[in-house]
């Protein structure tokens, strides 16, 4: 299987920890949207977008990139976060994410999200909440999940 994930990671590189344990599981190249042609893309059997989470949204460099994919028929792909606060079940910020890569022509398999340190204001004013988030049981989980998506995919190869 050969895949990538696609990582914005801007605060405090919480984002990018967790794409790296994801990424030592599934052997993916770790990018950012300005390191990937959008084209490179379809050569990929499985590709994972994910970011911190800002104001309820996917980080806005994340969502513009997915934006300007042309849509056309795509392999499997993934979504992971990591915030403050977890999902609301009345208002999940994986939903605009997953269903604008529907459209794109990817077919979602899964999401993970965990908590990771938020500065936002505020918060910045006490230093932040979730100070030692993630942590190791948040990466074990994302590697779990990785694990996951990796015998998953590859049964459908």
């Amino acid at each position: 299987m050969k895949a990538v994930i696609v990582c914005t990671s801007v605060s405090h590189g919480n984002t990018r920890r967790v794409a790296d344990v994801m990424g030592q599981v599934l052997e993916a190249r770790v990018v950012t949207p300005e390191q990937i042609d959008a084209a490179e893309l379809a050569t990929y059997d499985l590709v994972g977008f994910g970011s911190g989470i800002f104001l309820g949204s996917f980080h806005a460099q994340l969502r513009e990139f997915v934006q300007s994919l042309p849509e056309e028929r795509r392999g499997a792909a993934f979504v992971f976060a990591t915030s403050g606060f977890p999902e609301a079940r009345f208002q999940r910020f994986s939903r605009p994410l997953v269903r604008l890569l529907e459209q794109k022509g990817f077919q979602v398999v899964d999401t993970f999200s965990c908590r990771a340190l938020d500065t936002y204001l505020p918060f910045k004013l006490v230093g932040g909440i979730r100070k030692a988030r993630p942590d190791a049981a948040d990466l074990a989980a994302a590697r779990t999940f990785a694990e996951g998506l990796h015998v998953r995919i590859d049964a459908t190869s």
